[in-house]
């Protein structure tokens, strides 16, 4: 018999001490992994080497062993080992257990509190590598330390032994992690050679001197090893990020200095180039801040009031001119911002933006003193960046001038948006969906196909601009373009306000053809560099229609590649008793008999056309979008129960910016080498 209070207990309707759950130990990570590296996607897969490569990095910023080895073994076995000092092992006053213990399995343990252990660290949460051992389905330990070589090993973060166990002498110092992630928490356990060797080679960059090398000994006989040692630091850095481009200042400005006070330490690197957008990276302690921070307002500080002093003293600014503005200063501009300090300060869990406030004048006034004796040292480099601002001064505003005319123009002519647009009834944009669409043929159809409610239909016309070859200005007056930014209403440029966006979805649908392809690559350049925010919030999209429409008497089915028109059109076979395998491996034999030789040539797609005919399936491949009627293209491409879209994303911003350069910049050379490259790897061509 249930008691009342029992009930309440099983149907939860009684909320007492009981219902609280204690998670003891390492528990907690396995139970909430998110909440300490991210996620269990990819990012938070590689976060667990990180997070072990971030404490030998910052043993080597406190000056203890220079190289760091880590390797990809079989059977996802990951293994980093440097030459520090090694973790201690005597025996924790508070735990009362093993130091080394205490580090792999008690949250919130490690020398980076206090200050003894170091001065400055970037793993700064303090659950690295204990994070680590819980989401592994081993780790183990191995220690060189006091002449001696110590082993612990630990199964989902549980100790096998009670203490480290000596295992023989040495008289080098260091630790070695191995670790082996758990399928129970990350579904795909597939590290990603590429992202791996971009993380190592910034850290490697960040501290002049450390040796980094890698090895992929994941499968026999593709072996791979990469190394990286940077003396010249963030200056090889900035050289790295311009590799390609036409240089201004020949020689990268450089400054690093510690801050007496809070002894905090600032370096920074600095070139300009002939490109139209701005790349800074900052770190606080190794750790990358892509909201930029105090650091990073410092900087801007600086290097805007510096630029307008020299100009003005040299005369280049009249009386009559306006002092450059940040955003003058900004293109073309490529600068890496690294602080270390002891206790910084992160906004949100992301570690995304230094807080610190005191940052703010500490690097503006390092900057400035620093950047005023380049300048008036280098006088020739002085000239090339501020000759850079004054023509982005004047496209400034030339864009601007163009971009009021023609909001004025659309305002005379008593509309504001372009006349081509089909615009949605809603005004909402979160449910609003704008399609770019390739041609006036399928902007037809799709007008017609579409939901009026939702979507909106904004034709294509024209020769697209390649932006990444042109200014602003330019931009804002091309035919093709500004149609696209006033659709948009988010404005460009200063303008830019993403809360004026009309669209939370932007769908590029163009041919699955070369041209189409053309398209693509122009209108996803132009994105990223005017509206980089949008592809951020994963607003932007790419249609995927259908290549193959396969019909047997009532039942139609739309297929996307190839592959999946000759699996469709097999099954139809099998399902009628006509099976295509044995009558192919019959007249393969009867070839074979004439001349013990197997040809394939355009007859036997001729015969399978046939054959295909014969037995009543009717394919239709599609050449373009405006092959398909409105329905189609509703039911295909446009309908949100049915459609396949591409959702743009950037995972790596610096590779991106490097592809677009190379395939839409102005230099050949690069383009040249990258095609001959790849060309082989090209496969089914349509030109």
């Amino acid at each position: 018999m249930t008691t009342e209070k029992e009930k309440k207990v099983k149907d939860g309707s009684e909320y007492t001490a009981k219902s609280i759950q204690v998670l003891e130990g390492l528990e907690p990570v396995r139970k909430r992994p998110g909440m300490y590296i991210g996620g269990t996607s990819t990012e938070g897969l590689h976060h667990l080497i990180w997070e072990v490569v971030n404490n030998s990095v910052d043993e080597a910023m406190a000056g203890y062993g220079k190289e760091i080895i880590m390797r990809l073994m079989p059977d996802n076995i990951v293994e980093i080992s440097d030459h520090g000092r090694g973790i201690p092992v005597e025996i924790h006053p508070q735990t009362k257990k093993s130091t080394l213990e205490t580090v792999l399995t008690v949250l919130h343990a490690g020398g980076k509190f206090g200050g003894n252990g170091y001065k400055i660290s970037g793993g700064l949460h303090g659950v690295g590598v204990s994070v680590v051992n819980a989401l592994s389905v081993w780790t183990k330990a191995e220690i060189c330390r006091d002449k001696k070589i110590y082993v612990m090993e630990f199964e989902r973060g549980v100790p096998k032994t009670n203490e480290p166990k000596v295992i023989g002498k040495s008289e080098k110092t260091g630790t070695k992690i191995s670790f082996q992630a758990d399928p129970q928490i990350f579904p795909e356990i597939k590290y990603n050679w590429e992202k791996i060797l971009a993380y190592v080679r910034h850290q490697a960059f960040l501290v002049k001197g450390i040796h980094i090398k890698v090895y992929d000994e994941r499968e026999a006989g593709k072996e791979k090893a990469y190394g990286f040692l940077f003396d010249g630091g963030l200056t090889s850095f900035i050289k790295f990020l311009n590799r390609g481009k036409e240089i201004k200042n020949e020689f990268p400005f450089y400054v690093e200095k510690e801050d007496e006070k809070t002894e905090s330490v600032v370096e920074i690197a600095m070139q300009y180039t002939d490109s139209y957008k701005e790349h800074i990276f900052s770190f606080a302690n190794n750790i990358f801040t892509p909201e930029g921070g105090m650091h990073e307002v410092g900087f801007r500080t600086a290097l805007t009031r510096v630029i307008n002093s020299y100009a003005r003293k040299n005369n280049i600014l009249k009386e009559k001119d306006e002092n450059f503005t940040a955003e003058d200063l900004q293109e073309g501009l490529t600068a890496v911002i690294s602080v270390k300090l002891r206790n910084p300060q992160f906004e949100g869990q992301t570690k995304a933006k230094l807080g610190n406030g005191e940052m703010r004048g500490i690097v503006s006034a390092i900057t400035a003193e620093a950047l005023n004796d380049y300048l008036e040292s280098h006088p020739n480099n002085a000239k090339a960046i501020i000759g850079k601002c004054l023509l982005t001064n004047k496209a400034r505003i030339a864009a601007r001038a163009a971009k009021d005319a023609v909001i004025r123009k659309g305002a005379l002519e008593g509309m504001t948006l372009p006349g081509k647009l089909a615009d949605c009834s809603s005004k909402n944009p979160a449910e609003s969906e704008l399609y770019i669409v390739e041609g006036d043929s399928a902007g037809g159809s799709a007008k017609q196909g579409r939901d009026r409610k939702f979507q909106a239909i904004l034709p294509l016309r024209g020769k697209l601009v390649n932006v990444e070859k042109t200014t602003l200005d330019k931009v804002v007056k091309s035919d093709t373009l500004k149609p696209i930014i006033i659709a948009l209403g988010a404005g460009i440029g200063d303008s830019f306000n993403i809360e004026k966006l009309r669209y939370q979805r932007i769908i590029i649908m163009a041919d699955a053809d070369v041209d189409g392809s053309h398209i693509r690559t122009l209108l996803l350049t132009f994105f990223y560099r005017y509206y980089e925010e949008l592809i951020n919030r994963g607003y932007i999209y790419i249609a995927q229609p259908p290549l193959y429409r396969i019909q047997k008497g009532k039942d139609v089915q739309y297929v996307y590649t190839e592959e999946e028109k000759n699996i469709a059109v097999d099954k139809i076979k099998i399902a009628l008793g006509k099976n295509k395998e044995q009558k192919k491996n019959a007249k393969k034999e009867e070839s074979q008999e004439k001349e013990n030789i197997v040809m394939e040539t355009d007859e036997d797609d001729e015969q399978k056309d046939t054959e295909e005919k014969s037995l009543g399936i009717n394919i239709q491949r599609y050449k373009g979008l405006g092959e398909m009627n409105p329905e189609q293209l509703w039911e295909t491409t446009m309908d949100p129960g049915n459609r396949l879209m591409l959702q743009v994303s950037i995972e790596d911003a610096e590779a991106a910016d490097k592809m677009f350069d190379v395939l839409m910049g102005s230099e050949v050379e690069p383009r040249r080498r990258f095609i001959q490259t790849h060309a082989k790897s090209v496969k089914n061509l349509d030109v």
